[in-house]
């Protein structure tokens, strides 16, 4: 067994172990996190015409599948977590989904998905949790007809990601008592594996990886994409309560997750 296998296998154990703590997080319609940050971030980079058949990959409990099928998707979503795919089936109203357990490491089972049969695709929240995202970079394509959109959002690779150090500093400011609030980085351009809490009041940290931005994208941009949308959605500072994470009240200027849209070319006749 590889590197990248092992730690897959160690990662899909984590996520079967937890799931139902993931479960009870997102609900049928997802954290406030994912409502007020992922999902508007898809709903405006994917442009969803009714009808269209989409794939979600690494979909946990199906929450955000279910807004892809109330949005008038045909929606088909998988995970790697046994358990997390029987709590999403379990959640099933009659939408238009099939839930699938697939391995998003694995690009032969993503294409036997059906090739060129997908309008668009989404990955939220998923990169950092892969030792290696090249097999659906590539899975994805295949999956997509030409002209096709893939999704992402991902924990930030600068902000998020490369481990950043939250620092407040106070000073007295012509009088005054001020705060500073800032990150600091001690690492950003090597590629890393370590255990992260996902989620406040987690029961175990999980296998999280970090890639910088020009491996993020270029591992997209070798499978055949071209990056078309770029956005860093974050909480504004007059967004109160649960909507913003832990901690995040006072560093707003930094984005927590980068999201984007791939689209898989339409090849051009010969001259």
């Amino acid at each position: 067994m590889d590197d990248d296998s092992k730690w897959n296998t160690h990662g899909r154990d984590q996520w079967n172990e937890k799931a139902e703590f993931w479960d009870r997080l997102h609900g049928d319609r997802g954290n406030a996190f994912s409502r007020m940050i992922v999902e508007p971030a898809v709903e405006r980079l994917l442009g969803l015409r009714r009808g269209e058949h989409v794939v979600d990959a690494a979909c946990g409990n199906g929450a955000l599948a279910r807004r892809l099928a109330a949005w008038g998707a045909r929606v088909h979503a998988f995970d790697f977590s046994e358990r997390l795919i029987d709590f999403a089936r379990a959640r099933d109203k009659g939408e238009p989904i099939e839930y699938v357990v697939a391995d998003a490491t694995d690009e032969a089972a993503i294409a036997r998905m059906g090739e060129q049969t997908f309008d668009s695709a989404i990955c939220t929240m998923a990169f950092m949790d892969m030792p290696n995202i090249t097999p659906l970079c590539r899975g994805i394509h295949r999956l997509l007809r030409d002209g096709g959109r893939f999704v992402f959002v991902t924990a930030h690779p600068i902000f998020d990601t490369a481990g950043p150090i939250r620092v407040v500093e106070q000073e007295d400011r012509d009088g005054a008592i001020a705060r500073l609030h800032a990150l600091k980085l001690t690492r950003y351009l090597c590629a890393t594996r370590s255990r992260a809490v996902g989620a406040r009041d987690e029961p175990t940290p999980h296998n999280f990886y970090h890639r910088p931005l020009h491996d993020l994208l270029g591992q997209a941009f070798a499978a055949g994409f071209v990056l078309e949308a770029l956005e860093e959605p974050g909480f504004l500072p007059t967004v109160a309560g649960e909507a913003r994470r832990e901690g995040q009240d006072e560093f707003w200027q930094f984005p927590p997750v980068l999201a984007g849209r791939f689209r898989k070319p339409t090849p051009t006749a010969e001259a």
